[in-house]
């Protein structure tokens, strides 16, 4: 197929490195002073709520925002001495969808595969190979109006790999699909990073990314939270398991005080009190030991989406 064929075997740097990565937009800090480096071959995710500085950040990693501050390489190229080089090796599926709705499916590829001066033959080649891997093969010669949400999205991961890029950049790549559609690209990202092609993911699913990323980051206010694996990551910073408890309001707070004094990790919210830890035996004893008298009593296994909402918050973002 010979995407991600020109990573080197023995390239052993990585393929993205910010150290002190810095962007402003007047008096707005968008992205404060943030370190971070993606290995070659693997899946890196920025997590975080609306405004936490992640399409920001794919933005200057693509050489389409300048950077304010701080220093960003990509393959060891500076992004702002060579921009045309690394948008060269990097292909990008956008948040928004930029089809042109005046050209057919098949099209829409040839004519982006002009920017990277492919041959007709070539690129015509490759949009019919990504077309059938992505299941839009019948629709090679419909419009673009007549495609559903999904198939604009699948039509945009072709389009990224046109060049048969290095790099990925996938900017919340499934919203608006359906379940079927959301595991179809989780399964074609995965072929494509088994594949040599690095990717780096913006989403706001949780599981997506406990799917795909190898390592990610959560972000908050232009600053990177944490970093890790997402197992790594429930474990380090909300334990193994979650018990739920539902309490009436006179009860919850004598129970967040004892639990605490337990020195458990415990979070209210509204009418429940969530104890997290790596110990389920001792979590699911909890109530009757303590006399937690609760309307309600749960237990799960904790998840990013837990480690997301401890250390973001739960407040909504518009």
């Amino acid at each position: 197929m010979g995407i991600g064929s020109n990573r080197g075997a023995a390239r052993l740097a990585p393929i993205i490195v910010a150290k002190g990565l810095t962007k402003k937009y007047g008096d707005l800090v968008a992205v404060d002073h943030v370190d971070f480096a993606v290995e070659e071959g693997e899946c890196f995710g920025f997590l975080g709520p609306n405004g936490a500085g992640k399409t920001t950040t794919m933005k200057m990693i693509f050489c389409v925002s300048p950077v304010t501050g701080g220093e960003l390489c990509v393959a060891s190229l500076d992004v702002r001495t060579s921009p045309r080089d690394i948008k060269s090796i990097v292909g990008v599926v956008p948040q928004d969808n930029n089809l042109d709705p005046d050209l057919t499916v098949l099209e829409n590829l040839l004519v982006y595969a002009r920017y990277f001066d492919i041959p007709k033959p070539v690129a015509l080649g490759r949009a019919l190979e990504y077309l059938e891997l992505l299941q839009l093969l019948d629709k090679q010669h419909s419009r673009i109006d007549q495609l559903s949400g999904g198939m604009k999205r699948r039509l945009l991961v072709c389009r990224a790999l046109i060049n048969q890029p290095r790099l990925m950049i996938l900017d919340e790549p499934t919203t608006g699909l359906d379940p079927q559609g959301r595991h179809l690209v989780w399964q074609k990202l995965r072929f494509l990073k088994e594949q040599g092609v690095t990717m780096v993911l913006t989403t706001h699913y949780m599981e997506e990314a406990a799917q795909l990323c190898d390592r990610l980051v959560i972000m908050d206010l232009g600053r990177i939270l944490t970093c890790g694996a997402p197992e790594e990551l429930v474990e380090r910073h909300v334990g193994r398991e979650v018990l739920e408890l539902r309490l009436e309001p006179h009860d919850r707070a004598a129970a967040v005080r004892r639990l605490s004094e337990l020195g458990l990790s415990v979070e209210e919210v509204e009418n429940t009190v969530y104890v997290f830890g790596s110990d389920g035996a001792a979590l699911r004893d909890l109530p009757a030991r303590l006399g937690l008298h609760a309307r309600g009593i749960a237990y799960r296994q904790a998840s990013l989406e837990d480690v997301f909402l401890k250390l973001a918050g739960r407040g909504l973002r518009e």
